[in-house]
């Protein structure tokens, strides 16, 4: 079969197969354009979910009318040099508008800051027209109409219209909390408007923008250093957490990335903090030469790959731990807000009238006068407010106790106040109250003293009588013998056994009887994916945490004041505390302004 060189309409439609998977890759890469011209200003319409319509307007510095011939033309860009591991810029590859305008029908009209006019060309199908002058305000309109009329097939695989309008508002989200100074407006069909101000330096701002404004009450400031790399952003304490990771964001050098070692990283830093399901909220910048970053790996620019992939996994979760035991101790804005909601939502029931001999609630020096008070309220009341009844009879011995703790001072979880249903704890801070999960909290307290005891030593192990071999493959083999010290440290002792074969000598004691060959091939594949054998001390913790649970405070356990005080104290110096092994809350706190409202006094 003879060959032939493609045409460059089909050599762009196979580009744009990669480049352009949905309307939502066309917006991102004319954002990018607009973001690389310095644009501080862009609006984005869309119609049909961006199969219509997609027109991407920027204050930029805008195009001369030769740069603008040449900037629908493959592999044309003003954003690189001969480097190409030096790319400072969010698009460098000069395939994104050649690759769009042969699929559908693109129109360009740009006009830079000192023109008397503007120029505009136009592409259909692959088919270029020529540079013609056009009135035009300073900056860019890239308009996009009828998306793949070029290529049908690809429209099969399209989805709705809402679920592509969705991809593209994800993706402007994803750039405005990249460009806080920069002001973003999306409109669609359906005549909504997304609307995001510019808010300069102040980049929790605009997270709360895009994520909520409850955010910025739960976000914990990440700032760490290693090896020149830095890692800044904000992660939102355990207890505040989604249903799925969409609010998950990471940027590389200003670039907005969906990698999956890096999403990775942040699941793995909230482990056992965050119930089995949910996922955190974070935003996270990563900023570095670079030279130890290829963002080249994929057109559509999403994967990065760097040198040293370890060094940056490990100052993910380093960093985020760290500060979770700083300050994420922190109850969840969202408790208290849900209680409020609880509290709003109750319905009005009214109670039958009160009588002394039915109320559940009346004193015990009344037990001796009840006989002789007048059947009429006001009676009653004079009764209960004459001198002698205003004597109170002697507290019992928990009730004294509680009665005479000390004065919340400066306690973030304050003094103990009540025990109720034996089982939560009632504190008074200084400005509200804490209700605790007595049994949550002490289980989490039993686990870190347990984890604290499992990391400072290493791990017991127990001889096998028979080791165990196990076949893998060479590399498999060799991957895990460079890890064999560090499984050592958690009891699992290994040795090479043939070119191909693991022979297991040890097993950690704490698993009991336990399939090694099934851990050992675990490993393995972890090795080979993440170049880390986290699978082990994982399962160790977890059997931890299983052993806290059975061994803490149980449920319905009357406390006296001075333990349930002491539990506090400890809860406030135990990092991650604000959370059980579960990740459900162990405390929620109410300001004394919530319970004001819910009175009516504020």
């Amino acid at each position: 079969m003879a060959i032939k060189q493609l045409s460059e309409t089909l050599i762009n439609q196979i580009a744009a197969g990669e480049v352009i998977e949905r309307p939502a890759s066309a917006a991102k890469e004319l954002i990018e354009n607009a973001l690389d011209a310095g644009a501080t200003r862009i609006e984005i319409a869309t119609a049909g979910g961006g199969k219509t319509l997609l027109r991407v307007t920027d204050n930029g510095a805008g195009m001369q009318p030769t740069d603008l011939e040449l900037a629908v033309k493959r592999h044309c860009t003003s954003k690189l040099d001969d480097n190409l591991f030096d790319i400072r810029t969010l698009g460098f590859r000069g395939e994104a508008l050649p690759s769009i305008g042969s699929v559908s029908r693109l129109s360009i009209t740009t006009r830079t800051a000192g023109a008397t006019e503007g120029a505009v060309i136009t592409i259909a199908g692959g088919r270029t027209d020529s540079v013609r002058p056009s009135p035009a305000n300073t900056g860019t309109v890239v308009e996009v109409r009828d998306l793949f009329f070029a290529t049908p097939a690809r429209l099969k695989f399209m989805k709705s219209e809402k679920a592509e309008a969705s991809a593209i508002s994800d993706v402007v989200r994803r750039m405005a909390i990249a460009f806080p100074k920069v002001r973003f407006v999306l409109s669609g069909s359906d005549r909504t408007t997304l609307e995001f101000p510019a808010t300069g330096d102040d980049r929790l701002a605009r997270m709360a923008q895009v994520l909520g404004k409850e955010f910025r009450d739960n976000a914990i400031e990440i700032d760490a250093e290693r090896e020149d790399i830095q890692l800044t952003g904000f992660a939102g304490v355990p207890t505040y957490n989604r249903g799925n990771s969409l609010q998950q964001y990471v940027f590389v050098n200003g670039r907005p990335v969906q990698d999956k070692q890096l999403l990775s990283a942040i699941r793995a830093a909230y482990s056992e903090t965050i119930p089995h399901g949910r996922y955190p909220v974070a935003v996270l910048s990563i900023t570095l030469d670079p030279a130890l970053v290829d963002v080249n790996v994929h057109p559509a620019k999403s994967d990065v790959r760097f040198r040293d992939p370890g060094l940056i996994r490990g100052l993910i979760i380093g960093a985020i731990r760290q500060a979770l035991a700083r300050e994420g101790d922190r109850a969840s804005t969202t408790g208290a807000s849900g209680m409020m909601q609880a509290f709003r939502t109750e319905p009005f029931r009214p109670r039958q009238p009160w009588s002394a001999e039915s109320s559940p609630y009346r004193p015990t020096h009344f037990e001796t006068m009840d006989r002789g008070l007048s059947e009429t309220p006001q009676a009653s009341f004079a009764a209960f407010t004459a001198p002698s009844a205003r004597t109170a009879a002697p507290l019992p011995e928990p009730e004294r106790a509680i009665a005479d703790a000390p004065a919340p001072q400066s306690f973030p979880l304050g003094a103990v106040r009540a025990q109720l249903h034996e089982n939560y704890i009632v504190a008074q801070t200084q400005d509200g109250l804490v209700i605790v999960d007595q049994h949550a909290a002490h289980e989490r307290l039993v686990f870190e003293t347990m984890r604290t005891a499992l990391h400072s030593k290493p791990v017991a192990a127990q001889a096998l009588l028979i080791p165990e071999i196990v076949d893998l493959s060479e590399d498999d083999c060799d991957r895990l013998m460079t890890h064999a010290d560090e499984l050592g440290r958690l009891g699992l002792g290994i040795e090479r056994f043939g070119p191909g074969a693991i022979a297991v000598r040890e097993t950690p004691a704490m698993l009991g009887e336990m399939d090694a060959a099934g851990l050992v091939r675990q490993l393995a594949d972890e090795i080979a994916e993440w170049d880390t054998a986290n699978g082990l001390a994982s399962r160790l913790e977890y059997l931890a945490a299983t052993m806290a649970c059975h061994g803490s405070v149980r449920s319905g356990r009357r406390m006296r004041t001075e333990e349930m005080n002491a539990l506090l104290r400890q809860m406030e110096a135990t990092p991650g505390s604000g959370q059980c092994n579960h990740g459900r809350p162990t405390y929620i706190e109410l300001k004394l302004s919530d319970i004001e409202r819910l009175f009516g006094r504020s």
